[in-house]
């Protein structure tokens, strides 16, 4: 059976009363593959809803972190600071990292490696720009990125990590990749994996689609046969919505 993974990326959003309402509502939707959802939020929300969760089977992790266990570095937070809140999750190298706090391949493998070896799930987000596309070299774009992500990383630890595939281009501006056109990256991601590793390796791997998925287009991309989830950004701030987006993931 194809498995999937919902993923909730609240960016820089919400109060703690806004995160508490929304954890509610959430558990009031009785989710039948509670397991199957996550939602990654700020730093400062992260407790709160550990403890709203608890016993739902819902996960919950951090949008980032730092790769070192300790050190002079104002304004990071450390793997073991994430595993002391008890985080099942952890988003790497998101376009905007990437972007706009110069996030690096070299800091996303080392990163990787951090949470493997804590035992928190990393999501690895990987995809190119409008203007790589245009150019027709996003396939060999991504194909960097995951190579130079998964540099050092052996078979067994691989397996655990989640690949999100954000089409830079399609996040927050409404745009959305065709389902054809994600399928496709996402079938090509599996197979650099297969390619790096082994085909069982790339075959059970988690890989989303991680630009603008919605409760209205969330059916059609999950029905491809490479995409196995969402890393959703703008509809997860709605409990209504990242609940039909995982319904619809269930239904399937």
């Amino acid at each position: 059976m194809k498995k999937f993974l919902i993923a909730g990326n609240w960016k820089m959003n919400k109060t703690s009363a806004e995160a508490a309402e929304f954890a509610e509502a959430l558990k009031a939707k009785e989710l039948p593959n509670a397991k199957d959802v996550c939602v990654l939020a700020p730093f400062t929300l992260i407790g709160g809803l550990g403890k709203a969760f608890e016993g739902t089977g819902i996960g919950f992790g951090a949008q980032n972190v730092h790769f070192e266990p300790s050190g002079a570095f104002t304004g990071e937070i450390s793997v073991p600071m994430l595993k002391d809140l008890g985080v099942g999750y952890c988003i790497v190298g998101h376009s905007e990292r990437r972007e706009y706090f110069a996030e690096t391949d070299k800091t996303v493998n080392l990163k990787l490696k951090a949470l493997l070896q804590a035992g928190i799930t990393p999501i690895l987000c990987v995809g190119e720009s409008l203007e790589i596309r245009e150019q027709g070299g996003e396939q060999t774009f991504v194909a960097g990125q995951v190579i130079a992500d998964f540099d050092g990383i052996g078979t067994e630890d691989a397996a655990k990590v989640v690949i999100a595939y954000e089409p830079i281009w399609a996040i927050g501006t409404g745009k959305t990749a065709t389902p054809d056109q994600a399928e496709e990256m996402c079938a090509f991601i599996r197979g650099v994996i297969s390619g790096i590793y082994d085909d069982a390796t790339g075959d059970s791997m988690l890989i989303l689609y991680g630009g603008s998925m919605k409760p209205s287009n969330a059916k059609e991309l999950l029905e491809k046969p490479d995409i196995n989830g969402g890393l959703i950004g703008g509809a997860s701030l709605k409990a209504d919505d990242l609940a039909a987006i995982a319904e619809a993931a269930a239904s399937l």
